[in-house]
């Protein structure tokens, strides 16, 4: 009886064990999300399963999970660090006056006929500053036309951001690292 009972006790203590790890891995480490609208075409498309990386701070051009003001998560990717002048000019991203290359709209850009993919803008005539708050970051959407982005929710706050995320795993047969 006491064999039988210490066994129960021990399969106990490793499910807690399991399940202690599996919560500690899923809230301070990863996490998974689904993608939620076309915003992120053609990088990412609506239902692709991602795994979110909680550890480490949001770079340039990474995607990343935010809580938006509108109580959802979205998912964008960071053009503009704190400090940064961002601008767009005739569909070019400049950013502190230097021109970067965004390779993962020229599918977009390559359909667009009837205007740019990006409307010109400048940092100042979206939140009223030069330059992107301390603490705070610009992300756009890959989708331009059709994406609510900074352009409409201004800056959002780095201590929003849940995460980067790279890897889609599902559908299994589109599994991939994105950039």
């Amino acid at each position: 009886m006491t064999k039988k009972k210490n066994e129960l006790w021990e399969w106990t203590k490793a499910l807690l064990i399991a399940v202690g790890l599996a919560a500690i891995i899923r809230f301070f480490i990863f996490t998974p999300i689904v993608v939620d609208g076309l915003s992120m075409m053609p990088t990412l498309h609506n239902g692709d399963r991602m795994i979110v990386n909680k550890m480490g701070d949001p770079d340039r051009f990474d995607i990343v999970v935010f809580h938006a003001p509108e109580k959802k998560d979205y998912i964008k990717r960071v053009i503009g660090l704190p400090g940064d002048k961002v601008e767009y000019k005739d569909d070019k991203l400049y950013i502190n006056g230097k021109y970067y290359d965004e390779p993962y709209l020229e599918e977009y850009k390559s359909q667009e006929e009837d205007g740019p993919l990006t409307q010109d803008f400048t940092l100042e005539e979206i939140i009223g500053q030069k330059t992107v708050p301390e603490g705070e970051l610009f992300v756009l959407g890959d989708n331009r036309r059709f994406s609510k982005d900074s352009r409409h929710i201004g800056t959002i706050e780095i201590k929003k951001v849940v995460g980067e995320t790279k890897v889609v795993y599902w559908p299994f047969d589109s599994m991939r690292i994105v950039n």
